[in-house]
């Protein structure tokens, strides 16, 4: 699954994506609406990650979903 394909299911999306950050409310959720910059933005709020660290969090993420 690419970026693309997770914006356009966000609604579908979000819910494994909760599933893995469980730290993301409903409203941040809402605030990414499947925009992958606002979510690495989210998890550098919620988890005190860097900028680089919250982007290799999703990557590993994309990669188990697409495995």
């Amino acid at each position: 699954m690419n970026w693309d394909q997770i914006k356009g299911n966000w609604k579908q999306t979000k819910g494994e994506v909760q599933k893995q950050w469980g730290k993301l409310t409903d409203d941040d959720l809402d605030v990414v609406e499947g925009e992958r910059t606002k979510l690495a933005g989210r998890l550098q709020e919620r988890y005190g990650y860097a900028k680089d660290q919250a982007n290799k969090e999703i990557d590993s993420w994309l990669d188990r979903n697409n495995a």
